[in-house]
């Protein structure tokens, strides 16, 4: 039978490998929670936020800041705040601390999914994050992403409506309905894209037959001879400009008619320049008040004998308007036409001077 030191001596063993026990877990426990982030003797930051849909979100989730983890979901509950309708998922976050410097107001989360088929995480982005720092028991605002589910539903809607445009293009093709039915189904058209192919045909034939004026343009060398002709012509014409023949020629090729005409140029600039300055008969005209007057005065005098002469005014007025005046000097005409011819026929009975002496 042992011996009472003995016994004691083994409790203190047994009360030593547990110590030792406890603290080897209490190790591994703090290198655990180091490694994904956490420490267990720091005080969490404890952030809300609300999502449309969980997207099969677990308690103990891990939460992300720019892929790295930072915490964990502690709890994920639909929430019975009637102001959450359109968010109604709750999901309660805790933080490290050391990185509670990285998070601000304008932060936003979003589930976000490991791979294609992985797990369900909370990805907090504050890249362009300006805001103050979020305080525990603050809500993180959420950025709604379009998930793999979302995307394939949204698909499957846009395949349906697809279908359902597809079946009434296919029952309209089907009636005869449409531009496109009347082209399958109609024969009036099929038998006026014949004629039309049929009439290209003919054309065609025409064409290489020579027939027509396109045909003869085609076909006959006569054309083909008056064109180049014609061309030969006109290069002639070129050549004969640029060689400074003709009046042509040499309006494109001599410098004395372009002398000249800087010359008259110039003369008539010296005129502009001389009537602009009061210089001369246009200078009067143009500028010299007196000569306006004088003008202005003669043609009022025209202006007002011709109302005059329209009026049957005076000597000109009554030739001009009197039709009295008017025969009376037709018969003096006559009459003195009349003895001219008279004195011509017979100058002795008109010319015969009688002297008497008394």
């Amino acid at each position: 039978m042992p011996s009472q030191q003995e016994v004691k001596w083994s409790q203190l063993k047994v009360g030593l490998i547990v110590m030792a026990s406890v603290a080897l877990l209490c190790l591994l426990l703090f290198l655990m929670t180091s490694a994904s982030g956490m420490s267990i003797f720091s005080r969490k930051i404890v952030l809300t936020s609300y999502f449309d849909n969980s997207m099969d979100l677990k308690t103990g989730a891990p939460v992300e800041l720019e892929g790295v983890t930072i915490g964990e979901v502690k709890t994920v509950e639909v929430t019975t705040d009637p102001a959450r309708k359109l968010t109604p998922v709750q999901v309660v976050m805790k933080i490290d601390p050391r990185y509670h410097k990285s998070l601000r107001t304008d932060s936003r989360a979003s589930l976000a999914t490991v791979g294609v088929l992985g797990d369900t995480v909370v990805d907090i982005n504050s890249m362009v994050a300006v805001g103050p720092e979020l305080k525990s028991g603050d809500e993180l605002q959420t950025s709604e992403e379009p998930s793999l589910q979302d995307v394939v539903k949204a698909g499957q809607g846009t395949i349906e409506s697809l279908n359902e445009i597809l079946a009434k293009v296919v029952d309209d093709l089907q009636n005869g309905k449409g531009t496109a039915g009347k082209f399958i189904t109609d024969p009036t058209l099929y038998n006026q894209a014949t004629n039309t192919v049929e009439q290209l045909n003919l054309l065609a034939t025409n064409l290489n037959g020579g027939k027509g004026t396109a045909g003869k343009l085609l076909t006959d060398p006569e054309m083909y001879n008056h064109l180049n002709d014609t061309v030969t012509k006109l290069d002639n014409i070129v050549a004969g400009l640029d060689a400074g023949k003709g009046s042509a020629g040499k309006l494109l090729k001599d410098d004395a008619l372009y002398n000249n005409l800087n010359s008259s140029m110039a003369h008539a600039n010296s005129l502009l320049t001389e009537a602009d300055e009061g210089k001369g008969g246009l200078g009067l005209i143009a500028k010299d008040p007196n000569f306006a007057k004088k003008l202005n005065d003669t043609v009022t005098q025209l202006d007002t004998l011709l109302d005059n002469v329209n009026s049957g005014k005076g000597t000109l007025g009554q030739l001009a308007t009197n039709k009295d005046a008017y025969d009376h000097l037709d018969k003096l005409l006559v009459s003195s036409n009349d003895l001219v011819t008279a004195i011509r026929q017979d100058p002795k009975k008109y010319l015969v001077i009688h002297l008497k002496i008394f």
